[in-house]
């Protein structure tokens, strides 16, 4: 039999390369911000869910005389198509993407309160000076 040899310099060297690109990696500020938003949005997915399928739903059933979205289906030969549940889904799609419109609209807006004022400095005589040179060799062209 062969005798493998490991060099085990080589691994640790790969290893402390491997963490360090790591380290770079989740160190920049939008991995993380990416990381809690899909965290964010699972949780807020399942609070929409259950608000379309426990509150909504029901309530539309009772609007249209009692009928139960989750229980309509058709049976086609031994395929058992579930639409009630489609239409939830649809429903449960919009109620999810409506919200995440609203909260983009909020967060633009306090981005926009937060951007500073820049005030537009006063030229300097010599600023106005290399402009206006500046047109004129533009007119001259």
């Amino acid at each position: 039999m062969k005798k493998v040899e490991i060099d085990h310099k080589k691994n640790v060297k790969k290893l402390k390369k491997g963490v360090s690109d790591f380290k770079v990696f989740i160190s920049r500020g939008n991995v993380v911000d990416m990381a809690v938003g899909v965290i964010i949005g699972g949780a807020f997915g399942k609070i929409v869910s259950s608000l379309v399928s426990d509150v909504v739903m029901p309530l539309i059933g009772i609007l249209l005389g009692g009928l139960d979205f989750s229980e309509l289906s058709i049976t086609v030969q031994n395929a058992h198509i579930k639409y009630g549940l489609f239409i939830q889904t649809i429903v449960d799609f919009l109620i999810i993407s409506f919200s995440i419109f609203v909260v983009i609209k909020i967060f633009e807006k306090f981005k926009k309160q937060e951007e500073p004022v820049v005030e537009e400095a006063s030229r300097s005589d010599e600023a106005i000076l290399l402009e206006e040179i500046r047109d004129l060799l533009k007119d001259k062209k």
